[in-house]
């Protein structure tokens, strides 16, 4: 049987609004526990400022299954080092039955697609309905993802963007001209309706004083161990949902304070699949400061390869290859 290659234009082409819905479901399979999904794997390298990161699972979802493996880096001196993407990668996109590869697929544009696709999840849950203003601090690729995934979940009409980066910002509202959008400061971005952290701060650069009452935050940048963009004072202040406990205590936005104690299990309310699965009796906030802490599960790399090999499964020019006999 032959494998699809699928190049990162192919990917690119793939609609974030099937991403999303295929990440609602396999978010509800998570919780339903009808996925398998070793831990997330690292390899460290300090020497040069990177690491790798090897990321399995299979996913029974309500209208498909698939399993996949993404094997992934983030290096952040790449882009002004060697020209090349901060995050790059490749999924191996099986058959559950008979372990055939169906494809092997960039990961880099979809690891983009499927992360704003959680948070589009969680967002469309915790958001104030009549959320209007988006916030984004960081202007990085993953930025362009956000906006084209919180657009399609609420009426976004006024976006504020900002970045240690002017010339980032710049770039950013010029790719969006039809589109009301204005660099701001951090103060001013936290105060949206809806705010995306997508930096890779060590250190908190958002505090509570600057976040509204009503504001949902997605916090993204902190995927790994030592990382944090928010103060501890807004974990321990709002409603705050997880994608997965285990890795988010590890790796995600929590994972510093609850590691100095400043939070614990009393101040994480939900996992993100407990928010989708209809019939979990789980009160869900209405106009209150909200968190997700988004860490990047296996299962939406599954989501997003799935949506991506069934849109090119038809397609004549996709090219493939025979990897046995």
């Amino acid at each position: 049987m032959d494998t699809l290659l699928l190049d990162s234009e192919v990917t690119q082409s793939v609609p974030i609004e099937g991403i999303i819905s295929s990440v609602e479901e396999a978010f509800e399979a998570y919780e339903r526990g009808t996925v398998v999904m070793p831990t997330k794997s690292y390899i460290d390298l300090p020497q040069y400022n990177g690491d790798f990161r090897s990321m399995p699972a299979y996913v029974e979802a309500d209208s498909w299954e698939g399993a996949a493996i993404k094997w992934v880096n983030v290096h952040p001196d790449n882009p002004l080092n060697n020209n090349l993407p901060t995050v790059m990668g490749i999924i191996i996109y099986s058959d559950p039955e008979t372990l055939s590869p169906l494809a092997i697929m960039d990961a880099t544009v979809l690891t983009r697609k499927r992360t704003a696709a959680a948070a589009a999840v969680a967002t469309d849950r915790l958001a104030i309905e009549n959320a209007r203003s988006l916030g984004l601090i960081g202007a990085g690729t993953q930025s362009y993802a956000q906006f084209e995934a919180l657009t399609q979940v609420r009426p976004i009409d006024k976006i504020v963007v900002n970045d240690v980066d002017e010339e980032a910002v710049d770039t950013f509202i010029n790719t969006h001209p039809d589109f009301e959008i204005q660099s701001g400061t951090i103060q001013e971005a936290a105060s949206c309706d809806i705010v995306s952290t997508v930096t890779p701060a060590e250190e908190p650069i958002v505090p509570l004083s600057a976040v509204s009452p009503h504001t949902h935050i997605n916090a993204i940048g902190a995927d790994a161990e030592g990382k944090q963009e928010l103060d501890s004072s807004i974990l321990s202040t709002g409603y705050v949902c997880i994608d997965s406990f285990d890795q988010a205590i590890h790796a995600g936005e929590i994972n510093v304070p609850w590691n100095q104690g400043e939070i614990d299990e009393d101040d994480i309310d939900a996992e993100l699949g407990e928010l989708v699965r209809p019939e979990d009796d789980l009160t869900i906030p209405q106009d209150e400061l909200t968190i997700f802490d988004s860490t990047g599960l296996a299962i939406q790399d599954v989501a997003a390869a799935h949506v991506a090999y069934e849109q090119a499964a038809g397609r004549e020019d996709i090219p493939s290859t025979s990897l046995f006999a």
